[in-house]
């Protein structure tokens, strides 16, 4: 296909697709699949070889969240029967931690439920930060607390923070139609303010909410612009008890699509596979890592993964590997450009390029975002990308029988899935 082509040109490149291009790459055909998901697989190896970056969530304070996010498990009002807990102590948490990092995790997730921490919470983050690093040489941490005040973002990077996350979720068009509580821009403003001190910028989507094609590609056009360093790609898990219980609207290829029109858009980010793999891709998961470099090993915040020792067979079975601590995630130029901003941990890739303003050519299940789960304009004349993206994904079949909550891990007595 002449659209492949292309796309894989200007991806080894580092140029920006067109937003006809990107809807083209969500409508094409499930005979088309195969060869969608080879192509967007070059670019995924140009900057990232076959190596698969394992992250490790620990869900530090579990529901009663006061946002309305309609996606979340733990948003006001939700009947989700979840985990409910408070925080967790340093050493509680530091141990959950530890035990993916045992699993092969290079990176840990430090989630919290809420509109965005207090003063008193980035105390307590900051000592569970200090004290992951001192017991795991070399991992990352990544925080994920909502909405950040004024000197906060710059006090869990002086804690030791390499990362901060929080996703855009939707496009901005239809980011009311399922938050109320705070606004696109807030999120926004957060990411900005991550970069800004010197942490590495996570930030992605949720998919099957009922949105459309143009909803998708508008969102990932404004994670390109936005830059992060990282673009988790959650697929919403319907967890009964919330107002999206019934939104089953994703089947494996058009996951696939979705995972590769953003690996297109942003060649040379962490392109990670995260919520809901497991509900939508099932037995496709491994095509997903041709794409996706990054994935969550194990549990999630309030439901249950693969096990983590299937993740492992899983990447060895497709002919990956694990990327280890001694290994640098990130293509060359966005690690230069991201220890130039004070965070040096992220390192060298095979080449240089850049998505955004690191380089030349251009999730959550809390208001924090860190993984669960408007128009472009005509592209022409005719039956058009844009004609199909008018049109309602296919449904894929409900398989409620996937979606299991957890009871297992952080804020329980039983071991972790890692």
């Amino acid at each position: 296909m002449d659209l492949l082509n292309t796309l894989v040109e200007k991806g080894l490149r580092r140029e920006l697709p067109t937003r006809e291009e990107a809807l083209a790459v969500l409508a094409t055909s499930d005979d088309e699949l195969l060869d969608v998901v080879a192509a967007a697989g070059k670019v995924r190896r140009m900057w990232f070889g076959r190596r698969v970056k394992l992250n490790y969530l620990v869900n530090l304070k579990s529901g009663l969240c006061p946002e309305d996010c309609s996606y979340c498990s733990q948003r006001l009002g939700s009947k989700a029967e979840i985990l409910k807990y408070t925080w967790l102590k340093p050493d509680e948490a530091s141990k959950a931690a530890a035990a993916g990092v045992a699993g092969g995790a290079k990176r840990v997730c430090l989630v919290a439920s809420g509109r965005g921490p207090t003063d008193r919470d980035v105390d307590r983050v900051s000592k569970t930060i200090e004290a992951i690093k001192e017991q795991n040489e070399g991992v990352e941490v990544c925080a994920c607390l909502g909405l950040l005040s004024d000197g906060q973002a710059e006090r869990l990077r002086a804690a030791g923070a390499d990362a901060y996350n929080h996703n855009l979720n939707t496009s901005e068009a239809t980011y009311g139609d399922i938050t109320t509580t705070h606004t696109y821009a807030d999120r926004v403003e957060t990411v900005q303010q991550a970069q800004a001190a010197g942490m590495s910028a996570c930030s992605g989507l949720i998919a099957g909410m009922g949105e459309s094609d143009a909803d998708l590609v508008d969102v990932v056009f404004s994670l390109r612009e936005l830059d992060p360093d990282s673009v988790p790609v959650n697929f919403l898990i319907p967890f009964e008890g919330t107002p999206l219980a019934k939104e089953w609207n994703l089947t494996p290829q058009r996951a696939l699509r979705i995972l590769a029109m953003v690996r297109f858009v942003c060649p040379d980010v962490e392109v990670r596979l995260a919520g809901g793999r497991e509900v939508h891709l099932r037995s496709m998961q491994p095509l997903a890592l041709h794409l996706a470099n990054s994935i969550f090993l194990g549990d999630y915040l309030t439901s249950e993964g693969q096990e983590g020792k299937a993740d492992l067979a899983m990447i060895a079975d497709a002919g990956f590997e694990v990327e280890g601590t001694d290994t640098t995630t990130l293509p060359e130029h966005r690690a230069d450009a991201l220890a130039a901003a004070g965070c040096g941990s992220h390192g060298a890739g095979p080449a240089a390029g850049g998505c955004g303003s690191h380089g030349a050519g251009g999730a959550g299940e809390s208001a924090g975002g860190c993984g669960t789960g408007g128009g472009c304009g005509p592209c022409g004349d005719g039956d058009t990308a844009a004609d199909a993206a008018a049109e309602p994904a296919p449904a894929g079949e409900a398989r409620t029988d996937l979606v299991a909550v957890r009871r297992r891990g952080a804020g329980t007595d039983l071991p972790p899935n890692a």
